[in-house]
């Protein structure tokens, strides 16, 4: 029982009243020269100087790249330029338009990412249906082996996915039944394609799509089992009842599941490293990255800090690249939020 003495109503409004009261120099000193207000002022302050720090971290690398994008070859010549341009130009951004073919970079890998994002979305999904949904043996145990492969560290399994696709014809079912069909037959077909993206995605055996079964697994556990036995009771099977009803319930979810997806093959450059060895994916914006324009190139033959703009080029390029991935954030944010949200991975 506790038997701390609690302070009634009328004794607070009394309190009150009487500090109301008092004089102004005694209301100055029990509000600012307390041991209470010294705490707040202390913790206020030390709250600021840490996110303030931990602000400057992250954002730093960013506001020298998006400086050092309106530098021109006669900043890497000055001195006294350090951050903001003497002569700002928007050259870069001019000729790695025009001379890189950033658009046709950028449509093409928004069509590679948002198609293999929308596979793995479905499949994922599908998974995530059946492990939230049907219970039979081993379930638990398929759950435990896609909750570990979050746990892999992606270089752990870059040689192994490599050489499953070099030797794509001796080392899965699809490759034998195509050697027999044709005599003429090569693993040379696969090598240099984004086929092998394509594969992972239709198995849901991408490296992210662990975490995609497990945000949707969530949700789908969250959904009413009623909805699912008054479908079959109106003679609704499996497939029906999920793409009919599951799936329309889910668009939020499924929403932020795509975008992770979408983002990750955008920006992505383990498969690229892993697929396309010999040279870079042909016409991507990862591509877009290891050009150099030409008439920039032509610029810097004379300046001395010829790598240090290259740098800075490349730089820019990374912004032009982020930049569609902003603008879908900027407009999406809200779906991404209430998604993760109910995936039950936040409390």
């Amino acid at each position: 029982m506790d038997n701390t003495p609690k302070i009634k109503k009328e004794s607070k409004n009394k309190i009150r009243v009487e500090f109301e009261r008092a004089p102004l120099w005694i209301r100055i000193k029990s509000k600012f020269f307390s041991l209470n207000f010294l705490k707040n002022v202390v913790y206020v302050i030390f709250r600021y100087i840490l996110l303030i720090g931990v602000s400057y971290v992250i954002l730093n690398p960013y506001i020298k790249k998006i400086f050092g994008s309106f530098m021109s070859p006669t900043d890497f010549q000055n001195p006294k330029v350090i951050l903001i341009s003497a002569d700002p130009t928007l050259d870069q951004y001019k000729y790695i338009i025009l001379e890189n073919g950033y658009l046709q970079s950028i449509l093409k890998t928004f069509l590679i990412a948002a198609s293999i994002a929308l596979i793995e979305t479905i499949v994922c999904a599908l998974v995530a249906y059946g492990l939230s949904k049907f219970k039979f043996k081993g379930n638990s145990l398929v759950f435990l082996l896609v909750v570990a492969t979050l746990m892999i560290p992606r270089d752990a399994i870059r040689h192994s996915m490599m050489l499953f696709f070099q030797c794509f014809g001796e080392s899965n079912p699809i490759g034998l039944l195509l050697s027999k069909l044709d005599p003429n037959y090569s693993d040379a077909w696969i090598q240099g394609t984004f086929i092998p993206r394509y594969i992972l995605a239709f198995l849901g055996l991408g490296f992210k799509n662990g975490l995609f079964i497990f945000m949707l697994r969530q949700f789908f556990r969250g959904v009413p089992d009623e909805l699912e036995e008054s479908a079959y009771v109106d003679g609704s099977n499996t497939f029906r009842t999920f793409f009919s009803i599951i799936l329309p319930i889910s668009i939020p979810m499924l929403i932020t599941v795509f975008i992770f997806s979408f983002s990750w093959q955008w920006t992505d450059n383990f498969y690229s490293d892993i697929f396309f060895t010999a040279l870079e994916p042909p016409g991507t914006a990862y591509d877009l990255v290891s050009k150099m324009p030409p008439t920039l190139t032509d610029m810097i033959k004379n300046i001395e800090r010829k790598t240090m703009y290259q740098s800075t080029v490349v730089g820019t390029s990374t912004i032009l690249i982020a930049l569609p991935l902003i603008i879908m954030y900027c407009f999406l944010q809200n779906r991404i939020v209430q998604g993760v949200e109910r995936s039950g991975i936040v409390g």
